[in-house]
């Protein structure tokens, strides 16, 4: 195994290095890897952008479309076979039909390329003709990024941390009923070892729904073909692993590791560690709305998140020996158009308040970042109306339940962001002096005249700032 091991690792080494020579001596290609934590709208933002780079009508802030510098844009293969194919098509057709429907979440690693063929900039552009540039997006689920931070923990470690971060949740209270009646001494039985792990991953589910964050490890939410196998039959136990032979507590210890090993390790390996820029999604809003509990758990796991990244400038020769390194991080607050764009330049700063110290760790060691409100595909209209004698800026869409027309204000965000992250780190229970609301539009009918892509909120800022060096 450890001859196996090794000349798997140095095969992979030598992959990489012909491919770094031939994407920066031939055609040149952007690996961008997109993510976020539940219903922050991955599959949306990756479709809106695929269409506006085909389609660059409203694409006035990439500077290289608004030059007239991009003479085409088409779809290939993507390179790598083992992964599935976005489903870029069917996603467009049901943002654009007559009635059209949100696309269904991520829930495995997916990929597509888009080339763009470029004239070049600059005093030689007369010289040279026209260049290609690839880029490879890259979908993948938050919770499978969560993954990462277990990386550096033994099953004990592991335990102790989420038995102590359930105890107090409701969502937990029949995992833990039944952590109490085994004994993780015991031999192991493994119909007990399916029950712990199928009240487990109930909580996880739960957890999710109610606007917790760390509900790791992610594959007990998006199983995929792995549903049922060992690596997915453990769950947290108190007590020091290993225990004695062939106890529960012993085999979930040995699954745990398993589940690094074959699982998480892997995701990195071959698609995590791959990446040049890295786009972060974020639900902020619906954090808020849940209240400061969850907007602390929120930045906490954020913080897990870019914890895993590997910021840094991708020079030739830190290619060759070090591997990539994530050279820039878009960290985008979706859903904007639920908000008049008067508190925009609030989300933002809330936005960069949460990823703060991620942020300076990733410009120490070289690597941009930015931080937008954004809305992938925008639903929604503003208005002003009057109400109890003021002047409220409010937004109007279709509400996704019920498909009535609703016209909504959700509350002023403080121009402060620590006036929301104090208490959320404090532990409050609520916000005292607002109530922060949310709600859930349905996309809009589309009519899109020729060149225009889907309507949009800084889609094209963020594209600049991800490709408009390489453009």
């Amino acid at each position: 195994m450890g001859l196996t091991t090794l000349a798997d690792t140095v095969l992979r080494q030598i992959e990489t290095v012909q491919d770094t020579v031939n994407e920066t001596l031939f055609e040149p290609v952007i690996r961008v890897g997109v993510t976020g934590l539940a219903r922050s709208g991955k599959t949306v933002f990756i479709t809106s952008l695929i269409a506006n780079l085909l389609d660059r009508g409203r694409m006035p802030h990439l500077v290289a479309a608004a030059e007239g510098r991009i003479e085409a844009a088409f779809l290939q293969p993507q390179p790598d076979d083992t992964l599935p194919r976005f489903d870029f098509e069917t996603h467009l057709s049901q943002l654009t039909a007559r009635q059209p429907v949100w696309p269904d979440s991520t829930r495995a690693v997916s990929e597509l390329r888009l080339s763009l063929r470029v004239r070049r900039a600059g005093l030689l552009a007369g010289l040279q003709g026209p260049r290609t540039l690839h880029i490879d997006i890259v979908d993948y689920p938050g919770e499978w990024l969560l993954d990462l931070a277990l990386l550096e923990k033994d099953y004990t470690t592991w335990s102790a941390e989420v038995l102590a971060r359930l105890a107090d949740r409701p969502e937990a209270e029949a995992f833990r009923a039944q952590v109490v009646e085994t004994d993780p001494a015991a031999a192991l039985e493994e119909p007990t070892a399916k029950a712990l792990a199928e009240a487990f991953t109930g909580y996880l589910q739960a957890a999710r729904v109610s606007g917790y964050y760390d509900c790791t490890p992610g594959r007990f939410l998006l199983p995929g073909d792995l549903a049922g196998s060992p690596v997915l039959t453990f769950a947290p136990l108190p007590g020091a692993a290993p225990g004695p032979r062939k106890s529960l507590i012993r085999e979930m210890a040995r699954r745990f590791e398993a589940y690094k090993r074959e699982v998480v390790r892997p995701f990195f390996r071959d698609h995590f560690a791959r990446i040049d820029r890295q786009v972060v999604l974020v639900d902020a809003l619906g954090a808020i709305h849940k209240g400061p509990r969850a907007v602390e758990d929120m930045r906490g796991a954020m913080a897990d998140i870019l914890g895993a990244f590997r910021p840094g400038q991708n020079a030739f020769l830190t290619q060759l020996f070090q591997g990539k390194r994530v050279e820039k991080i878009l960290f985008a607050a979706t859903k904007a158009d639920h908000l008049h764009h008067r508190q925009h330049p609030r989300v933002t700063a809330i936005m960069e308040a949460l990823v703060r110290g991620a942020v300076d760790r990733a410009r120490f060691a070289g690597a941009e970042t930015v931080a937008l409100a954004i809305a992938s595909l925008r639903a929604t209209t503003e208005d002003t109306m009057s109400h109890e004698g003021q002047q409220i800026d409010v937004v109007r869409g279709t509400l996704l339940d019920s498909g009535k027309q609703a016209a909504f204000y959700p509350g002023a965000l403080p121009e402060d962001p620590a006036k929301l992250l104090a208490p959320a780190k404090a532990g409050a229970e609520s916000w005292l002096d607002q109530d922060y609301r949310v709600m859930n539009f349905a996309p809009s009918p589309l009519t899109l005249r020729p060149g225009d892509g889907p309507p949009h909120i800084r889609l094209d800022k963020a594209a600049q700032f991800l490709l408009g060096d390489r453009l």
